[in-house]
Order: C-alpha cells, then structure tokens, then sequence
C-alpha cells in the first residue's frame, strides 16, 4: 500500500499531545498485541485512552545563555475512532510546576506567563496527518492537527511527532518551535534591558497513553 493511500494520521498537547493505543478493526474482537495489526493494516484505528506518564520541556533562550523548563505534571486522553485521522483528545500542563532550576528565574517565569489567570497549557486534538506507513517495529511519523492554548491565546497548529506503538500502549514524542509573541507573552526583558528572553523557543514532548480497558471505542460497531 502506497503512503498517499494510507488514512491521514496524528498527538500531545503537549505538549501537546499525543497519542494514541491500538484497537481492533470495525467488526472484529479486541486484541492486545499491536504489532501484527500495524503491519497488516498499515495504520491504527484508535481505542479510548488515558495519558499515564508524560514530560514537557522547553528551551528559552537569554542574554546569559540557554536554559531548560521541565514539567511531568501533564495529564490528558483520546476519545477513540475506527480511524486513527478521526481521534480526538487532549493533553494539558500545569504552567507553574515548569522548573528550570533556578528559582528566581521560576518566578520570573511564573510572573511573566500570569499562572493566576493561565494555571495550564493544552493541546486539543482535532485529527491525524499520517506521514509514514506503520513499520514492523510499530513505529509512525506524523502530524497532531488541533489548537494550543498558551497564556489565554489559543492558536491551531499541526505538530510533528513519532509514535511508538508497543502491546496496549503509544509513546507520542516530538519537538517544535513557539513564538511567544504569538500567544501575547511579554515580560521579557528585566534588569532595565540587561537581561533579556528571546521570544523564539522550542519545545519537546513524550507522553505514554495506554488504552482505557473495556470501554466502547466511538466509531465501532458494537
């Protein structure tokens, strides 16, 4: 099967997101092994499933050098379909648990993206773009079509991202560029100008979801 005839495939907001686990085809029963069904089918349908562990970072840049944010508070699922292109889901960030080890550069951060108004970023996921057939080793290359929500701002976005399917679970990684300009961050500059964050970043994401057991996925026949 040519690529160009595959269904249009994925992700996590969060960031994404992120995203997806296997689930049987239309009329057939349940199976746990992803790994036949990928290269038999070429491409997933996707089950309901729940983000079970994840990290988002990001790297900023500054007069005094780079530096790295870190997060693991994420959260987020997929409301499964009988084709992959047609997932939903979400993955979403606690902004103030973002570290960067250094604890008044976290505050400045905390202060410059307004965490009392904007507690969280999120990622919706409205679809799928696939870019690579599935492979032997369960692995695809795609895009995660939705909308990114940062500091009230909510833009759409097509994310680049890799899954990595394994038994009843899909890592979803991947990296983009934000500018912050976009989404109405300001603040950046302190110490009278002396000290100033570039408004460019980029930002990087793996998120493991499991498929939610025993529970209808949307699109199958039951």
């Amino acid at each position: 099967m040519k690529a160009s005839q595959i269904a249009p495939t994925v992700a996590l907001i969060a960031t994404v997101g992120l995203l997806i686990a296997a689930a049987p085809p239309v009329g057939s029963p349940p199976v746990d092994n992803l790994g036949p069904r990928l290269v038999k089918h070429g491409t997933w349908p996707a089950p309901n499933a729940v983000l079970r562990s994840g990290t988002l970072s990001f790297t900023g840049h500054s007069t005094v050098g780079d530096f790295v944010g870190t997060t693991t508070a994420v959260s987020g699922s997929v409301t499964g379909n009988a084709e992959l292109a047609n997932a939903r889901g979400w993955v979403e960030a606690s902004v103030a648990t973002l570290s960067t080890g250094n604890g008044h550069r976290d505050s400045d951060l905390r202060a410059t993206m307004d965490v009392a108004k904007y507690p969280t970023m999120r990622f919706e996921l409205a679809g799928v773009t696939l870019e690579s057939p599935a492979t032997p080793s369960g692995t695809v290359t795609g895009a995660l079509r939705g909308a990114l929500t940062i500091h009230g701002v909510t833009r759409d976005v097509a994310i680049p991202a890799t899954l990595i399917a394994a038994a009843d679970t899909i890592d979803v990684s991947g990296a983009f560029p934000v500018d912050l300009a976009d989404y109405k961050v300001g603040g950046l500059t302190r110490l009278f100008g002396t000290l100033r964050v570039r408004r460019n970043i980029e930002v990087r994401f793996r998120v493991r979801f499991e498929a939610t057991p025993h529970t209808p996925t949307s699109g199958f026949s039951q």
